[in-house]
């Protein structure tokens, strides 16, 4: 029997929270973390949704869990595989039900409400004789499908495939339904952060924290490549050190420059991952590299100034204003005794006016234009 064709039914002491859920953070996995310890790390994952749909409907049968048994605290037990938040809003629910120290919002979750009468003694569940035997079916799940972990933890869950079961780009494409550019970039991307944080000591994952997507995005820029030295088409066996030990210093840098540094109180120089690209386009100025390099805190714009960036953004915004208008003269004249209408002109006509302003050529030339016509 891999996966049991029978649905089963356990009570909620029963069945226990999974130590190494990749959502709880590669910080926490296998990191002996008690039941308790692992719901609080939990309690953010929106499970007052869940819950509320527990008190109307009860637990659905086509959402029973996925649950294997294994050694945990020196016993075999029931881990449940896949459905841990769905677990631990029950949990939440039960406590809240027998006066436990939970947040309020799930005090008032239960108040004055009749719980279903089977809620927490008849969860059903199908048994999986290994967690191997869905890895499948997470990863698409996870990876690829609709119930998709943050760019983090999809990494960390094909690395760990690459790593552990030592199995190859074009595997893992196979068994989570992914292609595979997409495969090796995230496995770079993780295996870069690992890199981090074994070589770098002034690195901390908690700088990480959110940012991953960001470092993710930067890789496919020729700016990034090219400082860091990476092979973006590295094998598996390349990849396991992404940058070179020539170019240590330069990982430094850039790891300062994406994640900040927490313990020297320093921040990211840009959060916004739409600026990658431009961002990626500075590291292919060299006299813009030397200033981030050498300015303890190097600002973002002032390099974007510097490289003369703004320009060509500056007459892009006003090129999209000018499309805009365009568009509304069109059919502005319909619309001319609406006060929304007569607002948004008169803020046009300020701005446009501030603008001119700063052009005094431009305004005189168009003043001699009005009086010509």
């Amino acid at each position: 029997m891999a996966i049991s064709p029978k649905l089963d039914y356990a009570k909620l002491d029963e069945l226990y929270l999974d130590p190494k859920n990749p959502r709880l953070g590669r910080h926490h996995v296998n990191a002996g973390l008690s039941q308790e310890e692992i719901l609080d790390l939990m309690r953010d994952w929106v499970l007052d949704e869940l819950a509320v749909s527990y008190l109307e409907s009860g637990f659905w049968t086509h959402e029973a869990l996925l649950v294997t048994r294994e050694e945990l605290d020196g016993k075999s037990r029931f881990v449940v595989v896949e459905g841990n938040r769905r677990l631990a809003a029950l949990k939440y629910l039960y406590a809240a039900v027998n006066n436990k120290d939970v947040p309020s919002k799930w005090k008032s979750l239960v108040a004055g409400v009749k719980v279903p009468d089977t809620l927490f003694d008849q969860i059903p569940y199908i048994l999986v004789d290994s967690r191997q035997e869905i890895e499948a079916f997470l990863g698409f799940r996870h990876v690829t499908g609709i119930k998709q972990w943050n760019p983090e933890e999809k990494a960390q869950y094909i690395t760990q495939l690459i790593d552990k079961k030592r199995m190859t780009y074009q595997e893992v494409m196979r068994k989570i339904g992914s292609k595979i550019p997409t495969v090796r970039h995230n496995y770079i991307s993780y295996r870069l952060l690992l890199q981090m944080e074994d070589g770098l000591e002034d690195f901390s994952p908690e700088d990480v924290r959110g940012r991953f997507s960001v470092m993710y995005l930067s890789l496919r820029t020729q700016g990034v490549q090219n400082y860091l030295d990476i092979d973006i088409f590295a094998d598996e066996n390349a990849a396991q050190r992404p940058v070179p030990k020539t170019h240590l210093e330069a990982l430094a840098n850039f790891a300062r420059w994406l994640f900040g540094s927490k313990e020297k109180n320093k921040d990211p120089i840009f959060t916004d991952s739409r600026r990658v690209d431009d961002f990626g386009e500075l590291l292919e100025n060299p006299p813009i590299v030397e200033y981030l390099e050498q300015e303890e805190n190097p600002s973002f714009e002032h390099a974007c100034q510097l490289a003369g960036m703004n320009k060509s953004k500056i007459a892009q915004l006003l090129n999209q204003a000018t499309s805009n208008v365009q568009i509304a003269l069109g059919q502005v004249h319909h619309y001319k005794d609406s006060e929304d209408t007569q607002e948004a002109v008169k803020r046009l006509g300020i701005d446009v006016w501030q603008l001119l302003k700063v052009f005094p050529k431009i305004q005189q030339e168009l003043q001699e234009r009005e009086r010509g016509d």
